[in-house]
């Protein structure tokens, strides 16, 4: 990896190593990456995502995912349009919003593979534990800041990087699948290179408003 995958820097350095992966800190935007010599191949990361088993009737999945679209629901009315990006096997964000009298499409790379959806517009878009999986990490934003109408909201769900301490024993970069770990930093860089208004909702939970 010769430059950062968000900001297209070359300035990275050595950020930590385990016995799994190295770890590579980008010095302007401060987004941790693993190299490319480590990424899993699709059939392989395919493979590790066919063991999750989350569906919308599982109440706990519910609330976990509730603590991005409760405070997101309270902006929404019923003639808005979203999309849940990156919804797994099992959607469920989408089906919390139809019982809220509010529509929703899904795609995935893997499950829901719908390459049309990825050409509109929408109110609001949300990517819960997403983000952290995808390599190309410039370009997943340029093209959700697209999709956006004015005045929309994307609302990403994902573990923040709080410190190299932190970081050396923390359970989330343990998942090989995860592969970008982003902090508030990190954020604050992403929403003064798009013009987005950045808002921190809680621990893991920020949202982009498009200007």
């Amino acid at each position: 990896m010769n430059s950062c995958p968000l900001c297209n820097s070359p300035a990275l350095s050595f950020f930590h190593r385990d016995k799994h992966r190295e770890y590579l800190r980008c010095d302007v935007c401060q987004l941790v990456s693993v190299p490319q010599a480590y990424l899993l191949s699709s059939v392989d990361e395919k493979a590790f995502y066919d063991h999750h088993e989350n569906n919308s009737e599982d109440l706990g999945y519910r609330r976990f995912l509730g603590r991005t679209w409760n405070p997101l629901r309270e902006r929404l009315s019923p003639s808005m349009q979203g999309l849940d990006f990156g919804c797994g096997p099992g959607p469920t964000i989408s089906v919390m919003a139809q019982e809220s009298g509010i529509m929703m499409d899904n795609y995935d790379l893997y499950y829901f593979n719908r390459p049309d959806l990825l050409t509109r517009q929408y109110d609001f878009i949300t990517m819960t534990e997403v983000i952290e999986h995808v390599a190309e990490a410039s370009a997943l934003l340029t093209q959700l800041n697209a999709m956006l109408k004015a005045n929309g909201v994307l609302a990403i769900m994902t573990k923040r990087v709080l410190g190299e301490e932190a970081f050396a024993h923390w359970h989330y970069k343990s998942d090989l699948t995860h592969i970008r770990f982003y902090s508030v930093t990190t954020f604050e860089w992403i929403a003064s290179h798009f013009q987005w208004q950045l808002e921190v909702i809680d621990n893991d939970v920020v949202f982009f408003t498009q200007a």
